[in-house]
């Protein structure tokens, strides 16, 4: 796909899906988050980039982690994302808080300006991930830290058809190369050859719980990567994609609720001091 295409689709893409969002994977992210942050050691005063930061689950953790005299810079590519952010902060008084729209490729930020850059699940989403991860290492100063974290392995994700039962209804892939980072020790390997040294790589898996179809629906098509192309569908198109999605997770059925296999490939490493 077409890099410039690519990034549109996931701009509005993204806009579609922030109101569903956090009701559809709020929880089912959280292992990842949590370990992403353990990793990089948040301390007070510190200065923290958070790159596809969507509606700021990773932001506002960051922000109490490094209290009042540290900030926390948050940074998608969806607009209605980041108004999104912006009002939770002010809802919440996160005064320590920033959020702009910015493509994670080229950040508008400068060189070493943070202590600590971070990405939770969006680097799937670019066209050259390797450089977003060089952007992370760009923006640090000497001796800073960055973790991300990706989807793993395909094999391992129960959800994972929702690609092909939505890309049958399209013309072109949704998200093309998907899980390319979450195989081997692709996203470890991006981050030694961007020059972060003590690179550290751990693979989580875990349970995505959903208490009925309705609502293992609504967070894989209305709140999840795919919602651009499920919101130009028919309401009969809909039906269909429901009942194949479905019919692909039975195996993970319990009565009216659902426990879908995930796993997720976290990596964080170091920028070399001077």
């Amino acid at each position: 796909m077409d890099a410039k295409l690519q990034r549109r689709i996931q701009r509005y893409g993204w806009d579609k899906a922030a109101v569903a969002y956090e009701a559809g994977w709020r929880d089912q992210l959280s292992p990842a988050q949590s370990r992403m942050l353990d990793l990089v050691c948040l301390t007070e005063g510190e200065a923290v980039l958070d790159v596809a930061c969507g509606t700021g689950l990773v932001t506002f953790e960051a922000a109490s982690l490094v209290g009042p005299s540290g900030s926390v810079c948050g940074t998608d590519i969806s607009d209605r994302m980041v108004d999104l952010a912006r009002s939770a902060a002010h809802a919440h008084g996160f005064a320590n808080t920033t959020f702009s729209r910015m493509d994670a490729e080229d950040l508008q930020v400068g060189n070493g300006n943070f202590d600590v850059a971070l990405c939770a699940l969006g680097l799937m989403y670019v066209p050259d991930p390797e450089k977003a991860v060089r952007e992370l290492y760009r923006v640090l100063r000497h001796g800073g830290r960055a973790a991300a974290a990706v989807w793993g392995q395909r094999t391992r994700c129960g959800w994972a058809e929702i690609f092909p039962i939505v890309d049958s209804r399209v013309k072109s892939e949704v998200c093309p190369l998907f899980f390319r980072l979450g195989s081997g020790d692709a996203l470890r390997d991006a981050f030694v050859q961007a020059g972060f040294r003590d690179v550290q790589s751990y693979r989580i898996e875990t349970r995505f719980r959903y208490a009925s179809p309705e609502e293992a629906c609504e967070a894989m098509f209305a709140g999840g990567p795919v919602a651009l192309a499920y919101d130009r569908f028919t309401d009969d198109v809909k039906r269909e994609a429901h009942a194949e999605y479905l019919a692909s997770i039975e195996p993970f059925r319990d009565g009216a609720a659902y426990s879908i296999p995930g796993d997720f490939v976290v990596v964080a490493g170091k920028k070399p001091n001077g």
